[in-house]
């Protein structure tokens, strides 16, 4: 269940019945599909085996072992964790890192498709990359793509004799036109992958050259400058009384390999400095900046937010495609609530500057603040438009397949997928000319709201 920030795909067993609760299983151990996710998992023995179904195939995915009652821990320091509910035949899994439960619900036995050898061969990779697809994908009718269309395509030029390179480079040419930054197609150490049209990928050299800038040009006559979290997060005291907050992911706070406990705890050594008693009683004013932002875990976001209020609200619901025959169906919206933290807080206005190198978890947390009790305003440009968490789906050659299969709603049933959320002001971020004239306008937009406003969007 490689959660890529999250993880896992969507099932071909929907009809299936599933079995009423017996006292023989009063433990996890057992056979599990989860809802939405084209997922059957095997529990036996302390190990946690993870199938990718669809309705032509059914592939080993990761695995995880116990560490503990209820948790699994995957090779990578990934931690499950697996709760029996319903008498023991209905259940649940959170992933360390993502923001709600997967429904589980018990079935007498493994589907048949998983227990004898995989197809092999171009053909058989090419079905379950376009079943993947089919099954999964919710955003095709929103970007105008006939997927079924695609296939008529592309599969005539595969057959037994396809090279990986041809196959590779037929899978990125079907996903290409979805500029999708969540879609890509993985060989060995060779990723393609397309963002939105006019924006970039929030690479460590972008991440690099745009904090010397900030530093010299915006931050120059800051005081209290200081760097937290591996780097990825800095603070800086402004003058008139107004912080300053840059977050370039959520994740990475605490090395490579760290696990979620290990992040979140670096996180908050860092928001107990930042966001202290005495600064949060004399802040007038914050600017977050997430421009240059590659996301990470949504769950992080969502406990830097708890910092930021004083009373409980809605930051988004999820959802996740749960019919493979039908994009329409999903599964039930799971409220993510934002409560508010212990300790200080810090409930003024605050400015948030994001453009299109706002990724993934930088995403969901802007969306978590849209609703935030007191002013916020957004400025710049549309994030990049990609919430989902991300499914690795292995395909029979080896190769992978990753895509998002869910969407993160506002209170209204919104999402904004594709296109990103939109600022309130919008201003140029980090251009070419912004650059050459050392300017710095977003920035500079928030100084001007922060002085010389309340905070709003007026």
């Amino acid at each position: 269940m490689r959660i890529v920030t999250a993880t896992a795909a969507a099932l071909a067993l929907a009809g299936q019945a599933v079995p009423a609760a017996t006292a023989h299983h009063p433990t996890a151990d057992g056979i599990w599909r989860m809802d939405g996710y084209g997922t059957v998992l095997s529990i036996r023995n302390g190990t946690f085996q993870e199938y990718q179904t669809t309705t032509v195939s059914c592939l080993k995915g990761d695995s995880a072992e116990r560490s503990g009652p209820g948790t699994y821990t995957m090779p990578d320091g990934t931690v499950l964790t697996v709760r029996v509910q319903g008498g023991g035949d209905h259940g649940s899994l959170r992933v360390d890192g993502s923001v709600g439960d997967r429904n589980l619900h018990r079935i007498p036995e493994l589907p048949e498709a998983c227990t004898r050898p995989a197809p092999e061969g171009p053909l058989a990779a090419f079905d379950v990359f376009w079943q993947s697809f089919e099954e999964n994908y919710p955003f095709f009718s929103a970007k105008g793509i006939d997927w079924h269309a695609v296939r008529d395509r592309y599969r005539p030029r595969v057959h037994a004799g396809t090279t990986r390179d041809e196959l590779y480079a037929v899978f990125s040419e079907m996903v290409k036109p979805l500029h999708d930054a969540h879609v890509a197609v993985q060989d060995g150490d060779r990723v393609f992958a397309q963002v939105r049209p006019g924006t970039a990928v929030p690479t460590e050299e972008l991440d690099t050259k745009v904090k010397k800038f900030v530093v010299a040009r915006d931050l120059k006559n800051a005081r209290n400058l200081q760097d937290f979290a591996n780097g990825r997060i800095t603070y800086a005291d402004l003058p008139g009384a107004l912080g300053y907050v840059r977050i370039s992911g959520f994740g990475g706070y605490a090395g490579h390999g760290a696990s979620y406990a290990a992040q979140l705890a670096e996180l908050d050594r860092a928001l107990d400095t930042v966001l202290s008693r005495e600064r949060t009683q004399r802040l007038k004013g914050l600017i977050i900046d997430l421009r240059i932002n590659g996301g990470g875990s949504d769950a992080l976001g969502v406990h830097i937010a708890e910092r930021l209020t004083d009373t409980a609200y809605l930051a988004y619901s999820k959802r996740a495609r749960n019919d493979p025959a039908d994009p329409s169906r999903h599964t039930r919206p799971q409220p993510v609530y934002v409560t508010p933290a212990q300790g200080p807080r810090y409930t003024g206005p605050v400015a948030v500057l994001t453009g299109g190198s706002t990724f993934s978890a930088g995403e969901t947390f802007t969306q978590a603040l849209m609703d935030r009790p007191g002013k916020t305003v957004r400025i710049g440009r549309p994030t990049q438009g990609v919430f989902s968490d991300v499914m690795s789906r292995t395909l029979p050659n080896g190769m992978s397949a990753w895509l998002p299969n869910e969407e993160f709603l506002t209170r209204s049933g919104r999402t904004f997928d594709g296109t990103g959320i939109p600022p309130h002001l919008t201003e140029p971020v980090f251009t070419k000319e912004e650059f050459d004239k050392q300017r710095d306008s977003a920035f500079d937009r928030a100084l001007d709201v922060l002085r010389n406003s309340d905070g709003t969007t007026s």
